[in-house]
């Protein structure tokens, strides 16, 4: 299943609900790595999910906030990732304009789309995360090690999941 909304009051049927009613393909629905803002408390990821239209004529439709700037980080935080859609036909991608918080798109068999939805702003210094939050993100995928560096000041050690802290006090000082 595809668990809990991470959009406070919004429901989503369950993927297998949703593949039995429609002739649609869920080719990945999980958390948005990255999506979420930096911060000393950084925010909250947003969701990414694949479907393809495995027959007939089908319409999209979207109603999202955050298409041009994402959720705004607070106190030093940075702000989340903007809303993506990515239509892929014909072996092509398509990114359409945000011209509006709705989108309607025509779609038809074979086609896929992916839609990344905003991770929330950080809230707080991204360099005053606690380095061993930093490490367990990366950890669990959140994050990658490069990320950590950019993000957060948090230097991991080459080749192992461990925190250099000489290069992460240098990094976050300098």
């Amino acid at each position: 299943t595809n668990g809990c909304s991470t959009i406070g009051i919004s429901k989503s049927p369950p993927v297998e609900i949703m593949e039995q009613a429609f002739p649609v393909l869920y080719r990945h629905y999980a958390l948005r790595e990255g999506s979420g803002g930096a911060g000393k408390h950084r925010g909250g990821f947003g969701l990414a999910y694949e479907v393809e239209i495995l027959r007939g004529d089908a319409r999209a439709s979207f109603v999202m906030d955050h298409g041009r700037f994402g959720p705004q980080g607070a106190l030093g935080g940075k702000d989340g990732a903007v809303n993506t859609v990515t239509v892929f036909r014909n072996g092509e991608e398509h990114v359409p304009p945000h011209l509006s918080k709705e989108q309607d798109i025509a779609l038809k068999a074979g086609d896929r789309v992916r839609v990344g939805t905003p991770g929330g702003g950080g809230y707080g210094d991204p360099l005053q995360r606690d380095a061993d939050l930093v490490l367990r993100d990366v950890a669990l995928g959140y994050y990658t090690s490069e990320e950590a560096t950019e993000k957060f000041g948090v230097v991991l050690s080459a080749g192992e999941l461990a925190i250099d802290q000489m290069a992460t006090d240098k990094q976050r000082v300098g």
